[in-house]
């Protein structure tokens, strides 16, 4: 007997849920404090890093970044590509953030021929401007408890989604569902993996004299304190993509590979449509597949990384 599609979206939100909730509180911050950001900039490689935090020359935390980067046709000339009249962006997600990151996404997705999201939902959903996410979904409810403690907004609330260029590239519950089936995958498997992960990742925090559970405890006593829970959960979402990646084990995993191949299957139809300016919105946890995939696949390089404000991590009044 096959799930209904209301079992298939809860087990779905059950296991996002887990998901989010683990990666908030026990992946390990192992990156050493850069000494320049001008550095950090020269050195970093196109496409490696998604998320990051910003730091000023004393090693004080100033934002948490998203990464845009540019794709283009590999036999593009540096002058071709200063100016490509065709391109792939891939836009870091991030599910609550500050205000003004959003509407600069807003005000970017405009000049694309096509903006393909993330979104596991059954086809034609629309998605109403400022709908936001019921607390009736296990998932939902943590964002908004989240949204609320940091003093942040998100993101099913800020983005447009209604405009015409928007392009649903995920799979519907019942894809999902079957991925998993046709992969012999289940919730369960996912989870205990996740533990493993988690394991794992407190051991190397441990040895590190690093912890985060102690930086969210004092953060929570701390005159300051959704500046200070949001430099603590950061330090999470820096490292995320790596950590989900991690779920992924050497044959992929629905949870990413299948639907990245759904991403780009979509993004295919476009570019056969002629669309020639496109991005693609996906949680940050996605991308470095997707940047493998855009370079084997599609041919193509990356040239340019814009780097995006999504939290504000500085001293009241700077």
């Amino acid at each position: 007997m096959k799930p209904s599609r209301l079992l298939i979206t809860r087990l779905f939100g059950l296991l996002a849920s887990l998901l989010a909730a683990w990666a908030t509180t026990t992946a390990a911050h192992a990156q050493a404090v850069a000494v320049q950001v001008e550095l950090q900039e020269a050195t970093a490689k196109l496409g490696e890093d998604w998320v990051r935090i910003r730091r000023d020359k004393r090693g004080k935390p100033l934002a948490l970044e998203v990464a845009i980067v540019r794709y283009v046709p590999a036999d593009f000339s540096d002058q071709q590509a200063a100016m490509p009249d065709q391109y792939v962006d891939l836009v870091g997600a991030i599910h609550i953030a500050d205000h003004g990151f959003y509407q600069k996404l807003n005000k970017r997705f405009r000049q694309y021929d096509a903006l393909l999201y993330e979104l596991v939902a059954p086809e034609g959903t629309v998605v109403e401007r400022g709908r936001g996410t019921s607390n009736l979904n296990p998932l939902g409810a943590m964002q908004n408890g989240m949204s609320s403690m940091l003093e942040l907004e998100h993101q099913l609330e800020q983005i447009d989604y209604t405009r015409p260029n928007f392009v649903h590239a995920d799979f519907s519950p019942e894809q999902f569902m079957q991925s998993m089936e046709n992969r012999d995958e289940g919730f369960a498997q996912l989870y205990f993996r996740m533990i493993g992960q988690a394991v794992a990742q407190q051991s190397q925090q441990a040895a590190q004299g690093d912890s985060t559970d102690l930086d969210i405890f004092s953060a929570l006593f701390s005159k300051d304190r959704p500046r200070k829970l949001k430099i603590a959960m950061a330090k999470q979402f820096e490292s995320m993509e790596s950590v989900l990646m991690g779920f992924s084990g050497p044959d992929g995993s629905t949870l990413i590979t299948e639907r990245n191949k759904q991403a780009l299957k979509v993004l295919r139809q476009q570019l056969a449509a002629g669309k020639r300016k496109l991005g693609i919105f996906y949680g940050a946890g996605h991308l470095p597949d997707m940047h493998d995939r855009l370079i084997a696949d599609f041919g193509m390089k990356a040239v340019e990384v814009t780097w995006l404000e999504a939290w504000n991590l500085r001293p009241q009044g700077k």
